[in-house]
């Protein structure tokens, strides 16, 4: 019991460096689903988290996988692309489920590109680019907020709230 029990909690990760890149994934997943959460959408801030982490998992799981069935020659074959195909294949099945046609608008757009942005930082977290999934993040804030604010000035777009613009759901 003890050998099972050894070779379970046994990572080719050190544990700090997994939980960092777990944490950061949940935080900048939050980051993402602030203006979600602040135009009460239905993907908010609990979602946008759960798709970094569930990402980052993954990632953190392929890498482990590569570790503990790549080495020694054997003759298995690892391509960490796939998992960045399966975490995008199931980031793009939930963000369609926010997007909604109905009378000829479309709303959820914005929505589903955060989720799936978040998706794209959980991968890039669990993986250890954190520089790469903080500038992410940030530019998603420049893209959400002060971007948001240039459409109201140019284009007539309410700032905030739940008006249905296409985009903006």
């Amino acid at each position: 019991m003890h050998e099972i029990l050894a070779t379970s909690f046994d990572t080719h990760l050190p544990l700090a460096v997994i939980l960092l890149r777990l944490l950061v994934a949940c935080g900048l997943g939050l980051v993402i689903g602030i203006d979600r959460e602040a135009r009460d959408r239905p993907a908010g801030l609990r979602t946008h988290m759960l798709t970094a982490l569930a990402a980052a998992v993954f990632t953190i799981i392929a890498i482990e996988m590569i570790e503990t069935f790549g080495a020694g020659g054997r003759q298995t074959q690892l391509d960490p692309i796939r998992v960045v195909e399966a975490v995008t294949a199931g980031v793009a099945f939930l963000a369609a489920g926010t997007i909604l046609q109905s009378r000829g608008s479309v709303r959820g757009l914005t929505t589903g590109a955060g989720m799936w942005l978040a998706g794209a930082v959980g991968l890039a977290s669990g993986a250890g680019y954190l520089t790469v999934a903080i500038l992410g993040s940030l530019l998603a804030i420049i893209v959400l907020l002060p971007v948001r604010l240039l459409e109201s000035r140019l284009f007539g777009k309410p700032p905030i709230g739940n008006e249905g613009n296409e985009d903006d759901s």
